[in-house]
This record gives C-alpha cells, sequence and structure tokens, in this order.
C-alpha cells in the first residue's frame, strides 16, 4: 500500500463515523480523526479500528479549517505522500485512492485530486437531491475542491494548510492559494464518496445557505481585489437578496404601493431559471425556487460577516446539523 494518509473529523457523527472509517480500510495506510467534543463515543469507535484520534481543544472557536489542521500536525513527524481529507458523513468509494494517487503521480503540476461526491439519500428530501445537484460538477480543471479530496503534501504544506479563522469556505481558500503557486486542482470522473447531508427541515437547509453567504462575502473581501476571488457571486446575491428588495420597498413608500408589483421579478426569475435548466422537469422548478431563495439567506449569512468585521467581533459557525 502506498504511503498515504486519510485525515477524518467528525462530531457526534456515530454509525455514519463507523461506515467512514470501514470504507478507508485497505486504501490508505493510515487514519487520524480528529474528533471535536463528541459525547457519542465517537472517540472509542475511532479507535477501535486503530485510527490515531485527535481531541480538537474546544476551548478555542471551532472550524474544520483548524480540525484538517490538526490533522496535518499529526502526521507531521512522519509524513505521507499523499492526504485523503474525509468528512465523517462520508464514505470513500472502493479503489478511489488508486485512481487518484495514480493520477497525482503522473501529473506533478496538480496538487489536489477530487471526484464525484454522491448523497447516499438524494431521495429523501428535497434539501438533500439540491446537495447532489451541488456536487455534480464538470470534469477536468477546476477551481476548488470540496471537504474531500486526496492532496499531496508537500504542495498543502508548503502554503501553510487551512486558514484555521475562516468558518466557511477553506477549501476554495486553499485551493487559491495553492493556484497562485502553479499547482493546479482537478476533479476526476470517477465515484469518490457517498455524503449524507441528513437535510429533512426547510430551517436547516437555510442556516447552511447563509453559511455559504458568509464564506462568499468573506473569500471576496479577502481575495476578491487582487484574484476576482466570489466577486460576481456576491454581488449577485446581495443584488438579488438584499439591495433589491430594499429598493422595491422603498419606492412603494416614495411613490405607492403599486411599487410592489416590481416583487414579481423574483417568480420571472424562477421561470427564468427553471427554463434554463428544463422546464420538463419538476426538480428543475424546485431548484429555481431555492437558487432564488438561496439569494435572501446568503445575503443574510454576508450582512452578518461585514457586521462582525465592522464590530471586530469573532465570528462563530454557522451549523445546520
Amino acid at each position: 500500500m502506498s504511503d498515504i494518509a486519510a485525515i477524518v473529523i467528525g462530531r457526534n457523527e456515530g454509525a455514519r463515523l463507523v461506515a467512514c472509517l470501514a470504507s478507508l480500510r485497505g486504501q490508505v495506510a493510515r487514519v487520524v480523526y480528529v474528533d471535536s467534543g463528541s459525547t457519542d463515543g465517537s472517540v472509542e469507535m475511532a479507535r477501535a479500528t486503530g485510527a490515531v484520534v485527535v481531541p480538537l481543544d474546544m476551548s478555542k472557536p471551532f472550524t474544520a479549517a483548524r480540525a484538517r489542521n490538526a490533522g496535518l500536525d499529526a502526521l507531521a513527524a512522519r509524513p505521507p505522500e499523499f492526504v485523503q481529507f474525509l468528512d465523517g458523513d462520508c464514505t470513500l468509494a472502493p479503489g478511489w485512492v488508486d485512481v487518484a494517487e495514480e493520477f497525482l503521480a503522473e501529473n506533478r503540476d496538480v496538487a489536489v485530486a477530487c471526484g464525484r461526491r454522491r448523497e447516499i439519500a438524494p431521495e429523501a428530501s428535497v434539501y438533500n437531491r439540491l446537495c447532489d445537484d451541488e456536487w455534480d460538477t464538470p470534469v477536468g480543471e477546476a477551481l476548488a475542491c470540496g471537504g474531500d479530496a486526496l492532496v499531496r503534501w508537500e504542495a498543502i504544506t508548503a502554503v501553510g494548510g487551512f486558514d484555521p479563522s475562516l468558518i466557511a469556505g477553506e477549501e476554495p481558500d486553499l485551493c487559491l492559494r495553492l493556484r497562485l503557486e502553479r499547482q493546479k486542482i482537478w476533479r476526476l470522473d470517477a465515484e469518490m464518496t457517498g455524503h449524507d447531508a441528513a437535510i429533512h427541515r426547510f430551517g436547516q437547509w437555510w442556516k447552511r445557505a447563509r453559511r455559504a453567504g458568509h464564506a462568499y462575502a468573506e473569500g471576496a473581501a479577502r481575495h476578491g481585489r487582487a484574484h476576482g476571488h466570489w466577486v460576481s457571486e456576491t454581488r449577485r446575491m446581495l443584488l438579488w437578496g438584499l439591495w433589491l428588495p430594499l429598493a422595491i420597498l422603498l419606492a412603494a413608500v416614495a411613490v405607492g404601493p403599486w411599487a410592489l408589483l416590481l416583487l414579481l421579478l423574483y417568480p420571472l426569475q424562477v421561470v427564468r431559471l427553471a427554463m434554463r435548466r428544463g422546464a420538463g422537469s419538476r426538480f428543475s422548478w424546485q431548484w429555481a425556487l431555492f437558487m432564488t431563495l438561496h439569494k435572501f439567506a446568503g445575503s443574510l449569512g454576508a450582512l452578518g460577516y461585514y457586521w462582525s468585521r465592522l464590530t471586530r467581533r469573532q465570528t462563530t459557525l454557522i451549523e445546520y446539523k
């Protein structure tokens, strides 16, 4: 077996963690599990599989980036050639590591290889299906990866790992810094992971969308001027989720209630998005509706980031499950 280590992060994942660690058996040489305050026996479960367990110091604000960096620190004494990052609610597809390792070995200018992440129960809720659709990104050179990827040790440590201050969007931030060092990110046409979003309520989805908005705004603030990172995404989000509704309300106050007819722009936007995707599919309409609603939730997340920045307060994790 090649010198590949896995870093798994999780908290109270229970049976999902057991499945996650079992899926790594035979694919990696070493496993580090970073636990962020589990109370369900996750630590004992991980140790029983032979994983090295790193309990995260929960007296400091938690971020997934800080947990992943703790996993890198645990491997530093005997660095592997490659690291497979994996969230505790995911399972690794059989054969993925062999495919990704071979690709990285043949392409020295690629630092990160990722594949197809699938929801294990997309039929359980529209929110799970939206996640499954979100994971279905184009094959080939990419701007960023998600939380699951095979990464070259030398490349990730050369840029200092993940930024532990980020509560979301830490993977695109890392990938941007890698690309600035002339490293590439590549999405392979191969099954990589099964993911269990377990989003069954609108409130969960809304919090996840708020977190994405926070990530967009912070990413644009940090890297937008120099590299254009998430600038257009943030502008579109704020236009539809904040500035346009505010302008309509102000117009209604200034010129009368007829101005509220401008709110019809939103159902028209849903129609436009659904038609672009293919109006014959029910999911196209669901996707269009939730992408429109996403702008409102995301704008609230962005405002939360701007307020924290203005008041110089520590931002806290936006958790949806």
